[in-house]
């Protein structure tokens, strides 16, 4: 686990990806590495057109769309370079603690799934090049890498900053105190203030597994606030961090209470697709 791995793409939101893969570089003293993927697009359906034009015209009309094809992946080859070298210069005025560049032909989700071993954390945005900046969607690989890539995954919107404070959603599963402990014993976040916040009627045993969370974040050197949210868990969480001026979200992939049902199926989708902040997901 040697890498911060942040794609770029087309999008609007490489810019972003590459500011939040810097920092995180920096914060953590590891090397940025910068990944693009070119994926082959999907072929167009094929027509016979064997009964309208000759045998002869019919080959060099293959020919032309075989050079055709030839020329464009070259084109989307140094696009792609271009790219890199942008984000490169953007994550050194931006402080990473070393970049190295890296372009691989395939799909994207094997190619993640390949360089797991090798990744600390992994940097995305929420939308592909595909999408409006707008749009309340999520980019084509976004689920998929959340479910196959065991790794943290930083998830970006069109934009961002350092942030400035943080919150972690807990629910007391076992999950949610491994993604708890794998925050208090990292630097990334040291010394930024920590909100705990949990959703829903608080048991007495879940009071306990709150305070126990506060207790280890406070060991760790952080200023917690604890605050306990009713309502639906992604209107409830979305709503404390405006208010509460909050840049970035850290929750456990997976759980098994009301914020795992957030992120799997369909809630996995809302829940990325309707956040305008950073969210680090811990497997």
């Amino acid at each position: 686990m040697n890498n911060i791995v942040a794609c770029i793409d087309g999008s609007h939101s490489s810019r972003s990806v590459t500011l939040a893969g810097a920092w995180t570089s920096r914060v953590l003293q590891t090397p940025l590495q910068l990944l693009h993927v070119l994926e082959k697009p999907p072929a167009p359906p094929t027509q016979d057109l064997s009964g309208a034009i000759g045998m002869g015209s019919q080959e060099q009309l293959l020919e032309e769309l075989t050079a055709l094809d030839e020329r464009r992946e070259r084109l989307a080859l140094e696009h792609g370079k271009h790219m890199l070298q942008e984000a490169d210069t953007i994550a050194l005025a931006a402080g990473a603690c070393e970049i190295q560049r890296k372009q691989r032909h395939g799909d994207l989700v094997e190619t993640l799934q390949e360089m797991e071993s090798e990744t600390r954390l992994l940097v995305m945005g929420r939308l592909g090049e595909d999408h409006d900046i707008e749009a309340q969607t999520i980019g084509s690989h976004l689920e998929s890498v959340v479910r196959r890539v065991h790794r943290p995954i930083m998830v970006v919107m069109h934009e961002f900053a350092e942030p400035r404070r943080f919150m972690i959603a807990y629910d007391g599963s076992e999950t949610a105190g491994e993604a708890l402990a794998l925050v208090a014993g990292s630097p990334l976040l040291r010394g930024l203030p920590c909100h705990l916040v949990t959703v829903g009627p608080l048991s007495e045993e879940r009071a306990g597994q709150v305070r126990g969370a506060r207790d280890t974040l406070v060991a760790a050197g952080f200023e917690v606030t604890s605050a306990n949210l009713e309502g639906e868990v992604q209107a409830a969480l979305s709503q404390y961090h405006r208010e509460q001026a909050i840049d970035l979200m850290v929750m456990g992939a997976w759980g098994h209470s009301r914020i795992r049902q957030f992120f799997v199926g369909s809630n996995t989708t809302r829940m990325l697709s309707h956040s305008d902040i950073t969210l680090l997901l811990l497997r």
